[in-house]
């Protein structure tokens, strides 16, 4: 059996382009064994990737000077707040003019006039969290727009203001995809804790439902409590229980305490994973629990 020659160090362990391993002395012939595999042209890998996030440090060698991931892909690498469902095996790179858009098997290229802010991080250069919501209002739905901002305005360690999102649009000017934005924006909320608290306050005030605070303040015997949407003013608070809020183990036992300790006084709505599948029943719940019966 023939004993393959190990790769030299600059490039063992991850994946590498045919130049830089050439460039490194490693034979054509060394380049085509069966031990490497080949996710795009010009890139060598000791695994084929199986994720997304894994083909996109398989084409990271490969990005040029002004070159960056963005779009949807951007989007998961940031660990954004991404439509239900979402499955994509294409990577949206982009370049800024005059280069122009990369192309191959497995890449969705674009080329943008003005380059956004980027951030660089283990070897992956995306565009920033804000530039890659604006790039995206050209294609997400109005609803996934809005659950997308929401995450950038979110209630702990937020990306961004509705003001500087505002500023943001404006620079966008009328380029395509500008109205869906200000239309998300104006259903934006600052400082929601998921996407599903979202996606259930679009669900009831869609339905024609007051406005519900997000996360409002209820005092308690037992501490505050931050209600997921609070319609104060009926009574009712509507609690979104799903396995996000279950991290904390000790914090989830607290909000459990005080939910029980804010009983007798509101009346409460809680919306599970399941129940969020149900629009009609979960509108109907809140409001019956709005109309006090």
């Amino acid at each position: 059996m023939n004993q393959r020659a190990p790769l030299p160090d600059p490039i063992d362990g991850g994946p590498f382009t045919v130049a830089q391993a050439m460039a490194a002395g490693v034979s054509r012939s060394r380049l085509r064994a069966g031990d490497l595999a080949s996710p795009f042209h010009g890139v060598r890998s000791p695994q084929r990737p199986a994720s997304l996030i894994g083909r996109a440090y398989a084409y990271a060698p490969k990005l040029l000077h002004g070159r960056f991931f963005s779009h949807t892909t951007a989007a998961v690498l940031l660990k954004m707040r991404m439509p239900t469902g979402f499955d994509e095996d294409v990577l949206h790179v982009s370049s800024v003019a005059p280069r122009r858009a990369p192309r191959g098997a497995g890449i969705v290229g674009h080329q943008v006039s003005i380059a956004p802010a980027l951030v660089s991080n283990s070897r992956l250069t995306v565009a920033s969290p804000v530039d890659t919501w604006v790039a995206l209002g050209a294609s997400l739905p109005l609803v996934d727009l809005v659950v997308m901002g929401d995450g950038l305005v979110r209630r702990r360690d937020p990306s961004a203001s509705l003001q500087e999102l505002r500023a943001r649009i404006d620079a966008h000017g009328g380029e395509r995809g500008s109205a869906a934005l200000r239309e998300a924006i104006e259903q934006m909320r600052a400082g929601t804790d998921s996407a599903p608290e979202t996606r259930l306050r679009l669900m009831l005030t869609s339905a024609g439902l007051s406005e519900p605070e997000v996360n409002g303040v209820v005092a308690t015997s037992r501490g505050p409590f931050h209600a997921d949407l609070l319609f104060r003013s009926e009574g009712v608070v509507v609690e979104y229980d799903g396995e996000q809020h279950r991290t904390d183990d000790r914090q989830y036992a607290i909000d459990v305490d005080r939910l029980e300790a804010i009983g007798a006084r509101w009346r409460i709505v809680r919306v599970d994973k399941r129940l969020l599948r149900r629009p009609d029943e979960v509108v109907s719940r809140v409001r019956s629990a709005l109309a006090g019966s």
